[in-house]
């Protein structure tokens, strides 16, 4: 028993402050409305669509087709993504100032 305690705890620790790949709130928001739409999924409530690509930072009518939002959101989430897998890539090649 004490070994699961540990083993939970250890990995909770490692959760909270591991060094994973994290994305943003707001990207992971919308790279999951696009997998949900992609896997056959219907988005019931457009205006929740509109607030994440607002969070991306696209400009949405409150009138505008979720066809149309949902495609505008795919861009910007493939955006996103290469962003931060450039960002990650150039922290990868930073030199580190130190011996090796």
């Amino acid at each position: 028993m004490p070994s699961r305690r540990r083993t939970r705890l250890l990995k909770t620790l490692k959760a909270l402050f591991g060094r994973g790949g994290k994305l943003p709130p707001e990207l992971l928001a919308g790279k999951e409305v696009i997998d949900a739409v992609d896997a056959g999924g219907v988005p019931l409530y457009p205006a929740r669509i509109n607030q994440i690509a607002r969070d991306l930072g696209l400009d949405v009518a409150a009138s505008a087709p979720v066809e149309q939002t949902v495609e505008r959101l795919r861009a910007a989430v493939a955006r996103g993504l290469q962003t931060l897998a450039a960002q990650a890539a150039a922290n990868r090649n930073k030199p580190t100032g130190g011996r090796k």
